[in-house]
């Protein structure tokens, strides 16, 4: 690369982490903004000093020394490591919202709120085989949106997940985290991209394995064309310990065969609920087992302006040590995707909201939303769905809201 684009591109890359202030009189604009369309490639060797001894690097980051003396090894400095970012800005109001507290205190919910949440993802390879990623949260939070499914942390920063991916050979992966996932792993077959809580999952409420316990473990075969198996153990990280009796302990299995325009997904999940915790909904029961399988289904066209339709269905069974029977529950979804439509996507879909007990009525949910593309990596996304409240003196929820995605 010429040494005037690594000119320009050295104060970039330092203002990342150490930001200057600088007088508007002394840039132009304009000009700045024409960088912007050089191709420029960045190796390993761009930022390399000409001398192993007082590397010309802000902090010496990505560097190793030794202890012993002065000298830099200028080969271990990792030129993979990206950082993302992401912001949502949301304001709406929900008709008809309401929960216990704001019922107990007769406080009113139906009223405009906003909110914001922001995250910040580092991802590092060390030998392009592996990655240590880092996630970065934080966000207000808001008892109106709830429904959004923002990170919540008041105006804290959190580190939310670290996990580590390694790939052997051409087919297998191993994946190792706190704070993620154990389905990180699955291909669920699965093309909308839901907006709110209770849809955004494709029914895979339990199956995904994401609930939070704390350590997460995960590995895949790439069969090849298209099938793959994966299995995912997640468990509390607490002073019950991981994988004990006393503690909550979860495992997944998932086979996939998903193609360019169609997939199909069957998972498989157990839930030991050793502490007397249901999982996402039920009262508090003492010592038992929860199950549950999903399947998933999706179908692209290929005809253009056609939408994607993508379906899912899981069923639980719980059975609990004081409960002599076996509560069966169901929870499904349904959605249609227009990838192109105008300048964005618009998706619609109709599902229960939670798990469902088997005597029980259910409650559904319907979506529909808009994904308009202001800008590169500007997403403005108006959003309207309809909440069933099957309780009595409740009534349902409609929310109207609008969403603003940056992403850089």
């Amino acid at each position: 690369m010429k040494l005037f684009q690594k000119l320009l591109l050295a104060p970039a890359a330092l203002g990342l982490f150490a930001p200057m202030a600088v007088n508007a009189t002394e840039a132009n604009l304009n000009d700045v903004s024409n960088y912007s369309q050089v191709d420029v490639s960045i190796s390993q060797d761009t930022f390399k000093p000409l001398s192993s001894k007082n590397p010309l690097l802000a902090g010496g980051e990505g560097l190793g020394q030794d202890n012993l003396s002065n000298d830099f090894d200028v080969d271990s400095f990792s030129a993979t490591t990206t950082a993302s970012f992401t912001s949502n800005w949301v304001i709406g109001a929900v008709k008809g919202l309401s929960t216990a507290a704001s019922r107990a205190n007769n406080s009113n919910l139906e009223k405009l709120g906003a909110t914001y949440d922001w995250g910040v993802e580092l991802n590092t390879s060390f030998d392009g085989l592996d990655s240590l990623d880092v996630v970065l949260e934080g966000g207000e939070g808001d008892a109106v949106l709830t429904e959004m499914d923002l990170y919540e942390s008041g105006d804290a920063v959190n580190v939310s997940s670290i996990a580590y991916t390694r790939s052997v050979g051409d087919y297998l992966t191993f994946y190792f985290s706190d704070g993620g996932a154990a389905s990180a792993l699955f291909n669920t077959a699965c093309a909308y991209e839901g907006q709110t809580d209770a849809l955004d999952d494709c029914a895979n409420l339990m199956t995904g394995l994401d609930l939070g316990l704390g350590t997460a473990f995960a590995a895949s075969v790439d069969v090849g064309n298209g099938l793959g198996v994966a299995i995912g153990v997640e468990s509390e990280n607490n002073s019950a310990g991981i994988l004990t009796e006393e503690g909550v302990d979860a495992y997944a299995a998932q086979i996939s065969w998903v193609q360019d325009n169609y997939g199909v997904s069957l998972t498989y999940a157990n839930i030991e609920n050793n502490d007397g915790a249901t999982g996402a909904y039920g009262p508090a029961l003492t010592q038992g087992d929860s199950t549950y399988r999903a399947l998933n289904v999706f179908y692209q066209p290929s005809v253009d302006g056609l939408p994607s339709i993508s379906g899912g269905i899981e069923l639980g069974t719980d059975n609990f040590e004081n409960d002599d029977d076996e509560d069966e529950n169901n929870h499904y979804f349904v959605g249609l995707q227009f990838d192109e439509f105008g300048n964005g996507v618009l998706g619609l879909a109709y599902g229960t909201k939670e798990p469902t007990a088997e005597e029980a009525d259910a409650e559904t949910q319907v979506e529909a939303y808009y994904a308009y593309n202001y800008a590169d990596g500007i997403t403005i996304t108006p959003v309207i769905y309809l909440r069933e409240n099957d309780e009595v003196g409740i009534e349902d929820e409609t929310g109207i809201v609008v969403k603003t995605t940056f992403e850089f």
